[in-house]
């Protein structure tokens, strides 16, 4: 049976999730972390995305973004794979690192962008890894907190949803992340 083909909108954000094979580690030690960012920025080099925000989980990650020029598909078999060789390379292991096929969903113009960036930079929070955003290392979400810069990431694409200068956006990014979900008020953004 012939696989659904994925539809790629240029000008569209995606939120695309991958997760490890029979839901294994798919990053076991921080060496494996800066790596798998190393690789992003590597294609991000080779094959232009926009990334506005990431999260690497144990055994999964998110990424919030946007392919102009390459199918998002292109974009995600280059990461995988290289991380792929990457990780049986290390581990000494043979076969498939990735469960399946990544997911991935168009996100709707609008208030759907601050809504993935929030469940992506919520994620540990919720798996309980940490109790602040802030604390988990292996997200985008310290860049929205401070003026680091971080070749990447289009934070702009979701920080145009707050008012203010710089810092202010920055600031109610902050608090947005730091309300209940049913309080978050967008009309308020």
């Amino acid at each position: 049976m012939a696989r659904k083909k994925r539809i790629w909108m240029p000008n569209a954000f995606y939120h695309v999730v991958c997760r490890g094979n029979r839901r294994e580690p798919l990053f076991i030690d921080a060496g494996d972390y800066k790596t798998f960012l190393y690789l992003l920025r590597k294609v991000h080099e080779k094959t232009p995305f926009e990334l506005a925000s990431y999260c690497l989980m144990t055994n999964h990650f998110h990424l919030q973004l946007r392919s102009k020029e390459q199918p998002i598909s292109k974009v995600m078999s280059l990461i995988n794979k290289r991380y792929a060789d990457y990780y049986n390379t290390k581990y000494k292991f043979t076969g498939h690192v990735f469960e399946k096929r990544y997911f991935d969903e168009i996100i709707e113009p609008g208030t759907g962008m601050i809504k993935v960036s929030r469940y992506i930079h919520l994620n540990p929070v919720k798996a309980e890894m940490v109790e602040r955003p802030e604390q988990y290392p292996w997200s985008s979400y310290r860049y929205y907190l401070h003026t680091l810069g971080n070749g990447m990431l289009v934070m702009d694409e979701v920080l145009a949803y707050f008012t203010g200068d710089e810092v202010g956006k920055r600031m109610r990014y902050k608090e947005f992340m730091e309300t209940k979900e049913e309080e978050s008020g967008f009309q308020n953004v």
